[in-house]
């Protein structure tokens, strides 16, 4: 029974059991499976209901009724790893006195038992939980409240080492930008199908909801949201993900959370904006009233700041509902626009009719909330690339602290150990990878050397110049005749140290007289100095002047950089 692995049984709709309510029925080999598990505890299993399964994922749940009284025996069907997250969760919540079921422990005192691939839990099954009334205002607060508790109860969890991590509180600015890759999608889509019944209204209802999104992401790059997030995961603790009427039910003491099994970390009001626009999607209508009601329940039982109301208010603003409804486009897209399209966009365009309205109302409330605490913290200097110095014995290089303040030049240069360059103040190479540094640095170096070279020389009279001229020592002497005193001409600079051109025979010839060369003084420094004629430079000599100087960039690093880059997406769209 060990090597059957769980998969999904959803396929089985194409074959000759079709008429069977998957919802409702399990592979038999997952029903054997599942009775093995119950032996790894400390109970004798009476029975076994299925209560729910998940043909498109591979879970199940059953109530199992043990000598201990009705249990719950349920399959995870994410990965171990992750499911370890979720069942870590719920034992910190217990310890912190939330209403979550408890969990069983096996006879070896695990969590947990590991079969068929997939993570199994035993807890505790609560007879008298009941849903609250969805209609009415004070059954959906008393569910916003407990959703507060449960948020609070959650802080400061820390996930066991053998855990996978599920985190989406740093992923806020990702999901808007796919969401609004996803609208150009659609209007991709309903131009490649114009025949179909609903791309004329697809199309014409597209420009609102794009342009919606452009402006509260506008906002939301504007917020708080990159200062809140800098606390941490631990301070926000966790979110449900799929909290609602069925998964937070009235118990003994209040509001109970089952099915903690999608739990990440992320900020909590996540899960009261799902809540929100939800039920206004299907009451047809936004209320201001229900909604200030259950952001006041939620805030009695978590506080909320203005900073965090704020994010509240772009979540709900954002166009979540219409990409919720409208993405299964993508996956079917004639079918899906000929039969439930049309119907799904009436409804979403009249409940968009007042929704703005309700939303300019309830922003006024921002100002009711207290500011929260979180600074303005700089971002300490970082050196994401270590290399090492070679020119220094490979000795790794660290990043230099900041230039201190009261003049301490002399201190600050003996502990950085930053290399500087001629004449300049020295930079910390911080935060770009070492080769380009390196470069960059002897670039500029050397650009510096010739420059003063240049300038001394163009300063100087031509026979100043021959003299000031250091003698190659790698050049073999050559000896004249008396009657050649010019045979030898100056070597080219495309010859490299130590290859010399041969000397062309010239017949002897007398010297031309010469007028006489006018010595021009150097100037004092920092005035005018007379400009001396040079000869000009070759063009082989130009060339290798600046060869150095060529830098040639990875053209495909350049084109793939930009193919992923917002410019192109918003191109493509």
């Amino acid at each position: 029974m060990e090597q059957y692995r769980i998969v999904p049984w959803d396929d089985l709709l194409t074959e000759e059991t079709s008429g069977i309510n998957l919802e409702q029925y399990v592979p038999p080999e997952l029903e054997q499976l599942a009775y093995q598990v119950c032996k790894s505890y400390d109970m004798n299993v009476q029975g076994m209901t299925l209560i729910t399964s998940k043909p498109d994922k591979g879970g199940a749940i059953w109530r199992i009724e043990t000598n201990h009284g009705p249990r719950s025996l349920k399959v995870l069907h994410r990965t171990p790893e992750r499911s370890m997250f979720s069942v870590g969760a719920q034992e910190y919540v217990v310890k912190q006195g939330g209403r979550v079921p408890a969990i069983i422990h096996t006879r070896d005192g695990q969590n947990s038992v590991i079969a068929g691939g997939k993570l199994w839990i035993v807890t505790d099954w609560i007879d008298t939980l009941t849903p609250v009334a969805k209609i009415d205002l004070d059954g959906a607060m008393s569910l916003c409240h407990g959703l507060g508790e449960f948020h609070s109860w959650t802080k400061g969890y820390v996930p066991p080492l053998e855990a996978g991590r599920s985190s989406r509180i740093f992923k806020w600015q990702s999901q808007y930008e796919k969401i609004m890759s996803k609208l150009g999608w659609f209007r991709h889509i309903a131009l490649a199908y114009p025949d179909a019944a609903a791309s004329p209204h697809l199309l014409s209802v597209l420009d609102t909801f794009e342009q919606q999104a452009k402006d509260i992401f506008t906002k939301f790059q504007a917020s708080s949201y990159s200062k809140m997030v800098r606390k941490g995961e631990a301070h926000w603790g966790l979110a449900h993900q799929d909290y609602g009427w069925s998964n937070g039910q009235m118990g003994p003491g209040g509001i109970w959370v089952i099915d903690l099994d999608g739990v990440a970390y992320d900020l909590p009001i996540r899960d009261l904006r799902k809540i929100i626009t939800s039920t206004m999607d299907d009451m047809g209508a936004w209320d201001l009233a229900w909604i200030r009601g259950v952001i006041d329940a939620y805030h009695r039982a978590n506080p909320l700041d203005r900073e965090t109301f704020e994010l509240l208010w772009i979540d709900m603003a954002f166009p979540n509902e219409f990409y919720k409804h409208v993405k299964e486009v993508v996956f079917h897209p004639e079918e899906f626009m000929n039969t439930e399209l049309d119907g799904i966009l009436d409804r979403v365009v009249a409940t968009e009719a007042n929704k703005w309205e309700v939303l300019r109302e309830l922003e006024k409330d921002m100002a009711n909330y207290p500011s929260g605490d979180y600074p303005e913290v700089e971002e300490p200097l970082s050196q994401p690339f270590t290399y090492r110095d070679y020119a220094r014995g490979g000795s790794p290089v660290e990043a230099s602290e900041p230039a201190l303040e009261g003049g301490h030049e002399a201190e600050e240069e003996e502990r950085s150990p930053v290399r500087k360059r001629p004449g300049s103040e020295s930079r910390p190479l911080v935060g770009q990878p070492a080769r380009k540094l390196r470069k960059r640095v002897r670039r500029k170096r050397d650009s510096e050397q010739r420059t003063t070279q240049r300038g001394a020389q163009a300063s100087m009279p031509r026979r100043k110049k021959a003299a000031a001229k250091p003698a190659k020592a790698s050049q073999p002497k050559v000896q004249l005749k008396p009657a050649q005193p010019k045979a030898l001409r100056k070597p080219s600079k495309r010859l490299t140290p130590g290859k010399l051109a041969k000397p062309k025979a010239i017949a002897a010839k007398p010297a031309p007289k010469k007028k006489p060369v006018k010595t021009v003084k150097p100037a004092a420094r920092g005035s005018i100095q007379k400009q001396v004629k040079t000869k000009p430079i070759g063009k082989a000599a130009l060339k290798a002047a600046m060869r150095p100087y060529r830098r040639k960039p990875a053209a495909r690093a350049y084109i793939t950089a930009f193919r992923r880059s917002a410019t192109m997406r918003e191109i493509a769209r």
